[in-house]
């Protein structure tokens, strides 16, 4: 899938929705327990209450390896199913790898040989090496980290080098100050185009997307945080989307464990679309649809 498929998408379901489906087996209603396959069968009834109204569907990759095979099963059954339904959704792995390259070359063919993704998080800590595995596969995207939602990414994120606070001390200026976030994107933009790359942008860091579209302003970026975790939709379409829209929002909580009961996949349907619609006027209000 390239960008003009993602935005014929959005302007299609009039939504820049992505559902987490973070399928906790701990939080998914009892009754399901009783069944073989319960994640499964709770994902798949998230999918079809919720396929009308959002674009893509991102697993979060940490639920399904918890529990060994019987996990990764579920997980390749989610994505069989996916592909099988909905062709033209866009898929994330949200598995977040990033190591020294023979290794991410293993990852890229689990992810997008075997479980055929479309997309998958990567960190870019260990830098390039790390991440052009996944870039030999033309067809599929990499979402690097950048500006995440979570405390902890003060403790590096919004840091600015060692270098240049070094000196700072010694009463030198140095123009070397950028925070490594800033660094990660322009960077990254030697690596991959906005063909291939995204970036994973916090919702809670919305104030800040008008800095970042300053270095990739035609770059997707897949942005959680919206719901459960506080963020603001609104902001986040007012500082970030550009003339594709440019936006792919994640909510998981929200929506997948807005109802512990019988009722839950109805509940998240209502959920999405409640977002779906708030997507649609922010889209109409930047003339895309």
């Amino acid at each position: 899938m390239n960008k003009v498929d993602l935005f014929e998408q959005i302007q299609k379901k009039k939504s820049f929705l992505c559902v987490g489906l973070d399928s906790d087996i701990n939080k998914i209603p009892k009754h399901l327990l009783e069944l073989d396959d319960p994640v499964f069968e709770f994902n798949k009834q998230i999918i079809d209450a919720t396929l009308p109204y959002t674009i893509s569907y991102k697993p979060n990759i940490a639920f399904y390896e918890s529990r060994g095979a019987e996990g990764w099963i579920s997980l390749q059954k989610t994505i069989e199913y996916l592909k099988e339904k909905a062709p033209e959704v866009f898929t994330i792995a949200d598995a977040k790898r990033g190591d020294i390259g023979n290794t991410s070359k293993m990852y890229a063919k689990a992810f997008f040989e075997n479980m055929h993704f479309d997309a998958i998080t990567v960190a870019p800590y260990m830098g390039v090496d790390s991440v052009s595995p996944f870039l030999e596969y033309k067809s599929k995207w990499v979402v690097l980290l950048a500006l995440t939602s979570n405390k902890g990414a003060e403790d590096f994120q919004l840091a600015k080098r060692e270098f240049a606070e070094a000196l700072g001390r010694f009463g030198i200026r140095s123009t070397r100050t950028k925070l490594l976030y800033e660094k990660v994107l322009l960077k990254s933009q030697e690596w991959a185009t906005d063909e291939q790359m995204m970036y994973v942008i916090g919702a809670t860091k919305a104030t800040a997307l008008t800095k970042v579209r300053s270095y990739v302003p035609n770059h997707f970026l897949l942005v959680p945080g919206v719901g459960a975790q506080g963020g603001s939709l609104q902001e986040v379409a007012q500082y970030g989307m550009n003339s594709q829209c440019g936006l792919i929002v994640n909510s998981s909580r929200g929506i997948i464990f807005a109802s512990d009961g019988t009722d839950f996949a109805e509940k998240a349907g209502e959920k999405a679309k409640e977002l779906q619609m708030e997507m649609e006027v922010l889209l109409r209000k930047k003339g895309l649809i």
